[in-house]
């Protein structure tokens, strides 16, 4: 949320400097993202070079079309000739002018220069070269009765400071101007500004026909009729409030709406009411097979349970979100219906989420909006639409049950102190409370004002409250800590081990959305309704987040990268939810051997011996990838990601199951071990790892190690058939192996060798 200071000052005075103001509603209020100077900057003398200017003469250029050449009255001896390109004024228009010597907004500094052989001294400025607005198309023309060469600052705010702000769902009433000013006067002391209760006077009494169908679901709705109204473009001084708040000015009583929405936090509507069939305002539920064409042009469907504003015959807004095309104000309207409602917030949130429509409309009523703003909200309305736009307020009613009565809480001051770890002064307790709307009785029972009625309902809240504001008066101390509990569980040591493997491998930890745009696997679970069609499935793998990372890496010209990701998949189950497993993948430069390396040592250090198997995968390229029972690891394939990229994944359960849970101590062995070089010809498609598990089988503990060290292929082999050699070593931890113990364990190997895989010893 965008607060211009200006705006801000017109509800409270603010003294102290912004950046102390900013910090004190971070700590107590809200998070202000930052503080920014918007238009023209307040350096020293510039403010002072825009002026009002009244174009005496305007005639076209004499050596260009599509210019004019102008003089104009800035408060000097002499008019000023200016060459501009613009063609909305003539002579006799109030104009915004900037000297030579200014600096606009965009940080150009104006300087007096020739244009097609004229002399021009000055520029004519359009509201959005001022950021003012938007609206570049012609010049800003002024009021007629502001006088020449009067200081354009005086008149509008032509540079603004604003405060950024975030606030919490659980503070509606921060959604506003007015809101933000209560808390700084609450901080600082100063005086606040009454909310506006003095209508203008009415130019008639008709009747305005609302009827409230359900008032579970709309507990008040205000509506107000306005005759003669003029639709033009807002005044200045609205346009540039809006602008700096964030919004885009379109007509005066539209931007009239959205104005009061910024000020108080009340979304009004407003409606053409010559569209309205008979005239007529009806609060329902949407009926079976209703739809409704929105502002955005998009026909919507309803269901019975969304809540519409309809006329006689069809709805004509979605309750709470956007109006009807239908039903919209344009140059056309003469008649306006206004309306000020107030809508229960869960409604208006399910339907919001369901249309995937969200507004600044909804995103304020779907937290909770105080039901007694509305009638506030419409008297700063009415008094905008009677003046700016000339209507004529004609009639009204305000339809609503019982209003919501005020939480009432009983507070013990001393329980604040037990609770904050600090003690506030009851008086001190009962000043911030006061200070903040609530009323307090000499009984410590506190009425909640109607603005924080839903989130201040227990004594722990008004706690919070008066802790908020002595947070700058807490000194900073360490907790005091009696006892100490907990450790960490199995699971966690053992993770915490692979994120030591990965770093001392030499990889960097990634971070990646669960979410992503597609899934091979049909029975992915998929978002009804994605934020994105960039986020619409819950992964099933991490290598789409990794793929990513990595080219963003390659992209930016990094070298040597290796990125691994500890984190959640969602696989498909037979259930509502989706089977949630967590794993650890990674992806590195320099090909299968380097993950390989990386998957080997993770299983060293965790004590477990590893069991590679050939495989193939979506991710790996054919003929260079391996299986494990956790998972896989492999070469990619090169049209996924340009150059050797190795990659892997494997489930964290899967390979922490295999963790013994303790480790036996084993002598170290002291007798000499005998070493011998083994080829054995097997068929193609036999693979190592499945060699060494028979071996190890065959030979038992005595046959220490056994490595693959050369891969032969050709015709000593023979057709369809490979040569595998094998550096192994015996040893016993009993006696010295002689070479004809040695020779009995290779006899062993290779009768089992030849007896399970036809397996032939090459001498």
């Amino acid at each position: 949320m965008k607060v211009p200071v200006s705006w801000l000052r017109e509800y409270v005075a603010v003294e102290i400097p912004l950046r102390e103001l900013a910090a004190r509603l971070a700590i107590s209020s809200c998070e202000v993202d930052r503080v920014v100077r918007r238009g023209v900057q307040d350096t020293e003398g510039n403010l002072g070079l825009f002026r009002v200017g009244l174009v005496v003469a305007a005639d076209k250029h004499p050596n260009a079309d599509r210019l004019q050449l102008c003089r104009v009255d800035v408060g000097e001896d002499e008019p000023r000739q200016i060459v501009c390109g613009a063609w909305n004024f003539g002579a006799g228009d109030t104009v915004a002018v900037a000297l030579p010597g200014a600096v606009l907004p965009g940080g150009m500094r104006l300087e007096s220069t020739e244009l097609r052989g004229e002399l021009s001294e000055g520029m004519i400025l359009s509201e959005r070269e001022l950021e003012l607005g938007t609206d570049h198309s012609g010049i800003l023309v002024l009021p007629a009765e502001w006088p020449a060469g009067a200081p354009l600052d005086d008149l509008l705010p032509l540079g603004q400071d604003v405060l950024e702000i975030e606030t919490g769902f659980n503070r509606p009433d921060l959604q506003s101007i007015y809101g933000i000013a209560r808390e700084v006067a609450a901080l600082t002391g100063a005086e606040l500004a009454p909310l506006p209760e003095i209508d203008p006077p009415r130019a008639a009494e008709e009747a305005v026909d609302v009827r409230v169908e359900d008032f579970e679901g709309c507990p008040r709705y205000l509506g107000r009729t306005f005759r003669n109204v003029t639709i033009g473009p807002s005044p200045p001084w609205m346009k540039a409030r809006l602008a700096a708040a964030g919004m885009r000015s379109i007509s005066n009583v539209v931007d009239v709406t959205n104005y009061a929405m910024l000020a108080l936090g009340s979304p009004l509507h407003a409606f053409d009411q010559r569209k309205l069939t008979e005239g007529r305002i009806v609060v329902r539920r949407a009926r079976s097979g209703e739809a409704i064409k929105t502002l955005d042009g998009t026909l919507r469907p309803l269901q019975p349970n969304d809540l519409v504003i309809a006329d006689a015959a069809r709805p004509v807004a979605i309750a709470g979100i956007m109006g009807s095309l239908e039903s919209e104000v344009d140059e056309s309207t003469t008649d306006v219906l206004l309306e000020a409602a107030n809508f229960e917030p869960v409604g208006i949130q399910r339907t919001a989420e369901r249309l995937a429509l969200r507004t600044e409309s909804s995103n304020r009523w779907e937290k909770g909006v105080d039901p007694y703003l509305a009638e506030p909200a419409a008297t700063l309305a009415t008094q905008l639409l009677v003046e700016p736009a000339g209507a004529a307020w004609a009639g009204e009613i305000d339809a609503h049950e019982a209003l919501p009565e005020r939480p009432v809480v009983h507070l013990r001051p001393e329980r604040t102190d037990a609770l904050l770890g600090y003690w506030v002064a009851p008086p001190d307790q009962r000043r911030i409370l006061e200070r903040l709307g609530f009323e307090v009785s000499d009984d410590w029972t506190v009425t909640v004002p109607s603005w924080r009625a839903r989130d201040v309902t227990r004594e722990a809240d008004l706690v919070e409250e008066v802790g908020r504001f002595v947070l700058d008066d807490v000194p900073v101390t360490l907790p005091f800590r009696r006892e100490m509990f907990g450790r960490l569980t199995r699971e966690q040591r053992l993770q915490r081990t692979v994120e030591d493997v990965f770093v001392g491998c030499g990889f960097s930890e990634a971070y990646n959305s669960s979410l992503v745009a597609s899934d091979e696997d049909e029975r992915a679970l998929r978002l009804p309704e994605p934020l994105s069609a960039e986020h619409a499935v819950l992964r099933t793998t991490l290598m789409h987040g990794l793929l990513e990372s990595a080219q963003r890496n390659v992209d930016a010209g990094n070298e040597g990268i290796a990125l691994y990701e500890i984190a959640r998949v969602y696989l498909p189950s037979d259930g509502q939810l989706p089977d949630e497993r967590r794993r650890v993948g990674g992806i590195v430069e320099g090909g299968f051997f380097r993950a390989k390396g990386a998957i080997k040592t993770l299983y060293e250090a965790l004590k477990v011996e590893p069991h590679f198997e050939r495989t193939q995968g979506r991710f790996v390229h054919p003929g260079k990838a391996a299986a494990l029972e956790a998972g896989w690891v492999g070469e990619l394939r090169p049209d996924l990601l340009e150059g050797a990229w190795g990659a892997f994944e494997l489930d964290l359960a899967t390979v922490f199951s295999a963790v013994p849970e303790r480790l036996l101590y084993e002598d170290v062995l002291t007798y000499p071990g005998v070493r011998q070089d083994l080829a054995f010809v097997v068929d193609e498609h036999v693979a190592a790892g499945e060699l060494v598990l028979a071996a190890r089988e065959a030979a038992g503990p005595e046959l220490r190690e056994m490595r693959v060290f050369d891969v032969y292929r050709g015709e000593q082999a023979g057709a369809g058939r490979k040569s595998i050699a094998f550096r192994v070593l015996f040893q016993s931890a009993e006696r010295t192996l002689s070479d004809e113990d040695a020779a009995k364990l290779r006899e062993r190997i290779s009768e089992a060798l030849a007896r399970q895989f036809g397996a032939k010893l090459r001498e």
